[in-house]
């Protein structure tokens, strides 16, 4: 019910839109017989011409949406769109040219002509409804990306009527007021316009930044569409979904656990079974090392919290297309020690249910199935503990009174060491290669070649030395001896690596700056360098301590077959 309120609050706000304002008096001329007779049938009809109009926006934009995996590039497409029209007056013309045709050959009728007289309220609501919702503002527009996202269903169209009736209420108050209200609300046509105009850069400049995937916190703080913290706040309450008159076993992002794959750790999960819980949605996926050095704390809540009405819910969704195999996660997540459930998303369904960006991110919801926090990265542990308490709290539950935990972390689950962190990840199939330094040998692609190593390497620069295969997400060895060189700087260095197609293992043999690593190898190697390759998984190689300048990085593969994915660092 709050919800549909805050949206009919958004639609009131909509008579202060610069485009608007100049469609008052154009109705006050208009204006003629009693209320029940003219006032009464124009505001119904427009309300219901306005809420036909952006329904159909939002059911052709979650057609759209469904027709491919880029439903996020589909939303960033209307959200610009939207943004264009905001910025510069011609685009929203151009936009809006065949619904202001079409209501002003409405509204343009007679009294005198036959028969009209009866039915020129309704064509005048119709038609002001048409002119209405091209120029409703950016509330409305999120509004409309939102329903493209997560379908249409009957909350959303009880959210659009009701943004309807708020903007047929404001036209209200003005036709009652008169002419006079339409004169003072000219006055804020200077500032309005300035402020449209500020709205569309800020939209346009947050689909830049989500199309380039930069941070999302800095998104979140940077790409607010509204013109004003009022209408913000106003946006934040739409986006919460459900009523409290409806369970979250039918409504929100909860219901797409049906569509997981498969289960770990339980039986199938749906939204009727975690009603009334608390519960933190972490997406992840077990060869990211961000995501693997969020799992202490993720263990330690699902413990501490469990009986207090938390359920932690692992979302698996692949980045690598080993990752897709279910028996791969199985064994990931016995070797992990993870005991919570673990959803298999390889298809992203329940990726895109959330709107989710990134590896890892947090979303914690209340006993109703709504979002109420949210956290894409690793960190703000204890500002999430602390709003798991609050939620639990909220939901009547009793907790332990202790502070928040402090998991002991090792090998590749422990924190990074950021003041001694240059490098960044490196992919080396050729789809999102980068920092590659070919030397003597240019790179070829899907085809076998005899690679010498580049004689210099620059600072994150890697190279490729002896037979070699480059495909799309992998590097494979194609003979004996092949290797790969790094010049990093960090304190650990990671590879994400695979055995044979037929699964032979392995061996591999590391150095640093020539030698033997000693007492800087990392947990899946000795103190000589050597290791076995057995699975597709993140292997910790390096882990110095005293990272204090660049060293070099190399892998020698002892047998022709191995998968080469990424490096990462920490």
């Amino acid at each position: 019910m709050l919800t549909i309120l805050v949206a009919f609050l958004g639609g009131v706000l909509t008579i202060v839109s610069p485009c608007i304002l100049p469609v008052l008096p154009f109705v006050f001329a208009r204006r003629a017989g009693s209320f029940r007779a003219h006032t009464l049938p124009l505001l119904a009809s427009m309300a219901v011409a306005f809420t036909a109009v952006t329904s159909l926006a939002a059911v052709s934009g979650a057609w759209v949406v469904t027709l491919n995996e880029g439903a996020r590039y589909a939303a960033m497409g209307l959200l610009a769109l939207f943004g264009l029209a905001l910025l510069l007056p011609s685009v929203g013309d151009w936009i809006s040219r065949p619904l202001v045709t079409l209501g002003s050959r409405m509204v343009d009728a007679r009294p005198g002509r036959p028969d009209a007289s009866s039915l020129l309220p309704i064509g005048l609501g119709i038609g002001t409804g048409l002119l209405w919702a091209p120029c409703a503002g950016p509330i409305l527009g999120l509004l409309l990306t939102g329903a493209a996202l997560n379908g249409v269903n009957v909350q959303t169209s009880l959210l659009l009527l009701s943004f309807g009736c708020g903007a047929a209420a404001a036209l209200a108050a003005t036709l009652w007021l008169g002419r006079g209200m339409a004169t003072a609300l000219r006055r804020f046509l200077p500032v309005a316009d300035g402020l449209r105009r500020l709205a569309g850069a800020a939209v346009l400049v947050g689909v830049a930044m989500t199309a380039l995937g930069w941070n999302t916190t800095l998104l979140s703080r940077f790409s607010t569409p509204g013109t004003t913290r009022l209408e913000q706040q106003l946006v934040d309450r739409i986006r919460q979904a459900g009523s409290p008159a409806e369970p979250a076993a039918t409504s929100g992002p909860l219901a797409s656990l049906r569509d997981a794959d498969e289960w770990i750790n339980t039986p199938s999960l749906g939204a009727p079974d975690l009603d009334g819980k608390v519960v933190l949605v972490d997406f992840w996926t077990y060869s990211c090392i961000n995501c693997l050095r969020t799992l202490p704390h993720l263990k330690a809540w699902a413990g501490k919290y469990k009986d207090a009405g938390l359920v932690v819910v692992g979302v698996h969704s692949p980045e690598f297309a080993f990752e897709k195999k279910a028996s791969n996660v199985r064994n990931a997540v016995g070797d992990l020690g993870i005991r919570y459930p673990v959803a298999l998303d390889s298809q992203f369904r329940i990726w895109r249910s959330f709107g989710n960006q990134s590896w890892p991110a947090f979303y914690l919801l209340d006993g109703r199935g709504r979002v109420r926090y949210e956290v894409a990265g690793e960190h703000d542990y204890e500002r999430t503990e602390q709003a798991i308490r609050r939620l639990l709290s909220e939901a009547g539950h009793t907790f332990p009174g202790s502070g928040p935990v402090h998991p002991e972390a090792r090998g590749v689950e422990a924190p990074p060491q950021l003041s001694t962190l240059y490098s960044g990840e490196s992919y080396l199939g050729y789809a999102k290669a980068t920092d590659f330094a070919p030397g003597a040998t240019r790179a070829n692609r899907d085809r076998d070649a005899a690679y010498m190593p580049a004689t210099e390497l620059g600072a994150n620069q890697w190279t490729l030395a002896g037979p070699w295969r480059l495909e799309s997400e992998r590097a494979v060895t194609t003979g004996k001896s092949s290797r790969v060189i790094h010049r990093f700087r960090a304190r650990d260095l990671h590879m994400v690596l695979g055995p044979s197609d037929d699964g032979q293992p392995v061996h591999i043999r590391v150095t640093l700056d020539g030698h033997p690593p000693l007492a800087d190898h990392g947990s899946d190697i000795n103190a000589q360098g050597e290791g076995i390759i057995d699975r597709q998984k993140l292997y910790q190689l390096i882990r110095q301590a005293a990272p204090d300048k660049d060293r070099i990085f190399e892998i020698e593969f002892l047998e022709p077959g191995a998968e080469a994915y990424a490096f990462t660092f920490g």
